[in-house]
């Protein structure tokens, strides 16, 4: 089995799965970031497939954004400019070549939350 990335988003403050928001990923190398996927959630949060699939994945440090603002105006959320949430940067490391990494992302207008889930 080879190593590969996924990720979902919860609308937590909506109680459903958080379709339309853009997720992109940074590979991050000598401090510099390196845009190397970018995804848009399904009906169910979740992007079509593995955001970093086996025949992609290595180990290293990495960098998932969250375009939480496009996605909260977008659902009716009527608040005032500038959103408390807009980009949502999660960096993590991934060491093992052969693991599943999944990093869910838990969303409302003022919080959130993440994990290594499985």
């Amino acid at each position: 089995m080879t190593g590969y990335l996924t990720t979902h988003v919860l609308d937590t403050a909506r109680g459903c799965p958080a379709e339309g928001l853009r997720i992109t990923l940074f590979a991050i190398e000598g401090g510099a970031r390196r845009q190397i996927a970018q995804a848009v959630t399904n009906a169910d949060g979740r992007a079509d497939g593995p955001i970093l699939p086996a025949s992609e994945f290595h180990p290293g440090r990495f960098e998932l954004v969250f375009a939480a603002g496009d996605y909260l105006r977008a659902s009716g959320l009527e608040a005032e400019e500038p959103l408390f949430l807009d980009e949502i940067p999660i960096r993590f490391g991934m060491s093992d070549p052969q693991a599943h990494y999944h990093v869910p992302l838990l969303l409302s207008p003022y919080g959130y939350s993440t994990y290594r889930g499985s």
